[in-house]
């Protein structure tokens, strides 16, 4: 959702509350928006008139938890789906071309685990071991529903070459649905996402002095 959706959203959420007969604080007003910003108006609708409608769950009133549970399904249901496009996309792509995928969060833990090529450099028996830290980490940044800045393209062999001898980089793969890869480039931070620079020379009063216990006492 955008900014403007807030309005319509918050009457959303009052008539929900208004169902079960509670009053929405303003407190429980913004835990909602944070929540259902990542998904479209609409779709958090139907996921709210669906929870209404659930025979098991419907007397209930709802916890953002739940409709987002139901919009995306268990975190795990999400990494899983997520580690298989990864995986699809190196053994039938392979870390040689540049690749965009349909889901910002895989780019954030791929480059966080070393990047794509560094994916590509994995033997078949390390592959358990890699599914599982990519599925840990996918699964840490959706459970505390997080939008990490990521970088708009996962650079492959190919791509870096080219770029080393400034020569013209081909566009990148597109991975899942297209439409959606494109956002992610336009959204990406093409800068380093763990900046560093090195400390200046201390001050001569900011220096340590050590201390003999001699002259202390």
């Amino acid at each position: 959702m955008i900014v403007p959706d807030y309005e319509k959203f918050s009457q959303l959420m009052a008539d929900v509350h208004g169902f079960y007969q509670r009053d929405v604080s303003d407190f429980a007003l913004s835990v909602w928006w944070e929540a259902m910003r990542p998904f479209d108006f609409e779709v958090v609708a139907q996921s709210l008139n669906r929870h209404v409608m659930n025979p098991d769950a419907g007397q209930f009133m709802p916890k953002p938890a739940d409709i987002v549970r139901m919009l995306q399904g268990s975190t795990q249901d999400a990494a899983l789906s997520a580690w298989a496009k990864v995986d699809k996309a190196v053994r039938h792509v392979g870390t040689w071309e540049d690749v965009a995928f349909d889901d910002p969060l895989i780019h954030r833990v791929l480059h966080d685990m070393g990047g794509w090529i560094a994916l590509g450099q994995k033997a078949e028996d390390e592959w358990p071991f890699v599914a599982r830290e990519f599925e840990n980490r996918y699964r840490g940044f959706k459970a505390r529903n997080e939008r990490p800045d990521y970088p708009p393209v996962l650079i492959g062999l190919a791509g870096a070459n080219n770029r080393q001898q400034g020569q013209k980089v081909a566009p990148p793969m597109l991975i899942g649905d297209k439409a959606a890869a494109h956002r992610v480039m336009q959204g990406g931070v093409a800068k380093p996402l763990l900046p560093m620079s090195r400390a200046g020379v201390l001050a001569p009063q900011a220096t340590l002095r050590v201390i003999d216990r001699r002259d202390a006492a």
